[in-house]
C-alpha cells in the first residue's frame, strides 16, 4: 500500500483513546449507547402519534415549542447544581426520572383515546429534567478523558449519538407501523432501566473543595464568563441560528405522506445521522484542525446549503441525501464546538458553562421545528425547507463577520487553551507521584 495512502487512512482512522484510558468513560459511553437508542425511537413515535391526533403541522411544530421554557430554566440550573454536587448522582437521579416520563407516554398511548396534552406536559417535563442532567454529562468528560484526548472524546460521543440516530428512527418508524407507538414507548423505559445499571457503576465525582454552591449569583458568574469569551458566544450563536433558520425535523411525517412514501419515515429521522456517522467515523483528521471557530462557521454555512437543496429534491431519496450531507456538516461543527468548550473552559465553571451550551444547541431546535411547522402552513414543506436553508446562510455569514475573535480563534495560540493545558498537566504531575 503506498505511504501517501497510509498515511491518509491514518488521519481519518476512529482514535478510541478515551475508551482505551479511562472506565469511567468507557460506562457512559456504554450508557448513552443504550440510552439514545431509546430516547431516538421516541423522538419518532412522539410527533407522528400528535400527526395521527390532530393532523396538523402546527401543532407537531408546537411539542418543541413546549419544550422551550423548561430548557431553559432546567438547563441554566442543571449548569449551577454540576458544578456544586456530585456529578454521577444528578446523572442517576435525572434518568430514573427520564424512565418515569417515558413510562407515563406509554401509559397515554395505551388510553382508548390518548390525550394531546399529555405529550405536550410530559415532553416539557422529560425536556426539564434531561436538561437537568446534561450538563453534568457534558462537565463530566472534562473530569474522566485527558486534555490531549478531548477531541478524540467529542468524536466519539458523536459516533455514539449517530448510532442511535440512525439505527433507531429506522427501526422505530417499521414498529410504530407495525405495531403502533406504545411499542416505541415501552423499548424507552427499558432502555433508562438498562442504562441506570451501568451508570450506577460509575464512580463517584464530586466537586470541587471551593466549588461555589448553586445559587443565582453563581449562575450569574457564569454567563458573565460566557459573555466576556466573544470565542464562545460565537459558538452558542452560530449553531442556534443554523438550527433556528434550518432545523426542519418537525416536517419530516408531512414530508413523507405528501409524497407517498410512509416507509420511508425512519429513514427520513435517520439521513442526518448517517451522513454524521460517516463524519464522525473519518473524523480523526479534526484533531489537527485548530482554528475551530472557522471549521464551526464553515460547516454551519454548508448545513443551511444542504436544506436548501432539498427544497429542490424531486423524490424522497433525492431528500434523505441532502439531509444526510446536512447531518454530515451539523456533525462536524459539533465535533469543534466541544472541543473548544473541553480545552478551554476552567474546570470549576465547565457544569454553568454546559448549561449555557445546551440552551444553544438545544433551543435553536426547539425554535426551529416551531418555525419550520409555521412556515410550511404557509407555503408548505419546500417553502419552509427553502427559505430556512438561505436565511441560516446569511445569518451565519452576517455572524461571522460580526464575531472576528471567533472567527480567528487558534487552538495554538489562545490564551484559554494553553491555560487549561498547562493546569491539566500540572494537575497530572502532582498526581503521579501518588
Amino acid at each position: 500500500m503506498p505511504s501517501a495512502l497510509k498515511r491518509l487512512l491514518r488521519h481519518l482512522a476512529l482514535d478510541v483513546s478515551p475508551l482505551r484510558d479511562s472506565r469511567d468513560y468507557r460506562l457512559l459511553f456504554g450508557s448513552g449507547v443504550i440510552t439514545m437508542f431509546g430516547t431516538m425511537i421516541s423522538t419518532v413515535a412522539v410527533p407522528y402519534q400528535m400527526k395521527q391526533l390532530t393532523d396538523s403541522y402546527v401543532a407537531v411544530g408546537l411539542v418543541s415549542l413546549a419544550e422551550f421554557v423548561p430548557m431553559v430554566v432546567c438547563g441554566l440550573w442543571g449548569g449551577a447544581i454540576a458544578d456544586a454536587l456530585d456529578r454521577r448522582k444528578i446523572i442517576v437521579m435525572s434518568e430514573l426520572g427520564l424512565m418515569v416520563t417515558s413510562a407515563a407516554l406509554m401509559v397515554n398511548s395505551m388510553l382508548p383515546s390518548p390525550q394531546t396534552w399529555v405529550l405536550y406536559v410530559i415532553g416539557a417535563v422529560s425536556t426539564g429534567i434531561g436538561c437537568l442532567q446534561r450538563p453534568s454529562l457534558e462537565a463530566v468528560i472534562q473530569q474522566v478523558v485527558k486534555h490531549d484526548h478531548q477531541a478524540a472524546a467529542a468524536v466519539l460521543s458523536s459516533l455514539r449519538w449517530n448510532f442511535g440516530a440512525i439505527v433507531a428512527p429506522a427501526l422505530g418508524g417499521l414498529m410504530i407501523t407495525a405495531w403502533g407507538v406504545t411499542s416505541a414507548y415501552v423499548i424507552d423505559t427499558l432502555s433508562f432501566l438498562l442504562s441506570m445499571l451501568l451508570l450506577w457503576r460509575v464512580s463517584s465525582l464530586p466537586p470541587a473543595a471551593d466549588a461555589a454552591p448553586a445559587s443565582l449569583r453563581s449562575l450569574v458568574e457564569g454567563m458573565r464568563y460566557a459573555v466576556s469569551r466573544k470565542d464562545l458566544v460565537g459558538t452558542y450563536l452560530v449553531d442556534m441560528a443554523a438550527m433556528i433558520f434550518a432545523m426542519a425535523t418537525a416536517l419530516f411525517p408531512f414530508i413523507a405522506a405528501e409524497l407517498k412514501a410512509p416507509q420511508a419515515l425512519g429513514l427520513l429521522y435517520s439521513a442526518s445521522a448517517v451522513g454524521a456517522l460517516i463524519a464522525s467515523l473519518t473524523g480523526r483528521w479534526t484533531a489537527r484542525v485548530r482554528r475551530h471557530g472557522l471549521g464551526v462557521i464553515v460547516a454551519a454555512a454548508l448545513w443551511g446549503v444542504a436544506v436548501a437543496l432539498t427544497a429542490l429534491a424531486p423524490n424522497i431519496w433525492v431528500i434523505v441525501v441532502c439531509i444526510a450531507l446536512a447531518g454530515a456538516a451539523d456533525m462536524i461543527s459539533g465535533i469543534f464546538r466541544m472541543t473548544m468548550w473541553n480545552q478551554t473552559i476552567p474546570p470549576e465553571l465547565r457544569g454553568r458553562l454546559a448549561g449555557i451550551e445546551l440552551l444553544s444547541y438545544a433551543s435553536g431546535p426547539m425554535l426551529g421545528n416551531a418555525r419550520a411547522g409555521m412556515m410550511a402552513e404557509l407555503g408548505g414543506f419546500r417553502f419552509s425547507l427553502g427559505a430556512g436553508g438561505v436565511l441560516c446562510v446569511a445569518a451565519v455569514l452576517g455572524l461571522a463577520a460580526a464575531l472576528p475573535d471567533f472567527r480567528r480563534y487558534d487552538a495554538t495560540t489562545d490564551e484559554h487553551a494553553l491555560a487549561a493545558k498547562a493546569r491539566r498537566e500540572a494537575a497530572a504531575t502532582a498526581e503521579a507521584p501518588a
